[in-house]
C-alpha cells in the first residue's frame, strides 16, 4: 500500500531526542519528502513494524503522528508547491 506518514513532536523535555529517533524510525521504511512527511511504498507487514516501532517513541500526550493509506501511489494527486527537495536524498 501507498503510505504517507506526518508527524508532529513536542520539543518539551527530551522532545529533541524523541524527534531524532521518530525520523530515524520513518527513513528506515519510508522516503523523507519535506520536514515531517514521508511517504513510500509499504506491505501490511512493514506498516505493523513500523507503527509498533513508532508507539515505543511517541509520547502519546504531546505527539501526534498521522498516517494516510492508499491502495497505489496512482489513487492520490500530488502538486507541489514552491521549493522542491531532491527525490533522491534516499540514495547513498
Amino acid at each position: 500500500m501507498y503510505v504517507i506518514l506526518v508527524y508532529d513532536i513536542c520539543l518539551k523535555g527530551n522532545g529533541a531526542r524523541r524527534l531524532s529517533r521518530v525520523f530515524k524510525t520513518c527513513k528506515k521504511y519510508l522516503h523523507h519528502i519535506q520536514d515531517s512527511v514521508f511517504e513510500g511504498e509499504l506491505s501490511k507487514v512493514q506498516l505493523l513494524q513500523l507503527q509498533q516501532e513508532l508507539k515505543k517513541t511517541v509520547d502519546q500526550e504531546l505527539d501526534s503522528v498521522i498516517i494516510f493509506k492508499s491502495r497505489q501511489e496512482k489513487w492520490l494527486d500530488k502538486e507541489f508547491w514552491g521549493k522542491s527537495d531532491d527525490a533522491t536524498d534516499f540514495l547513498l
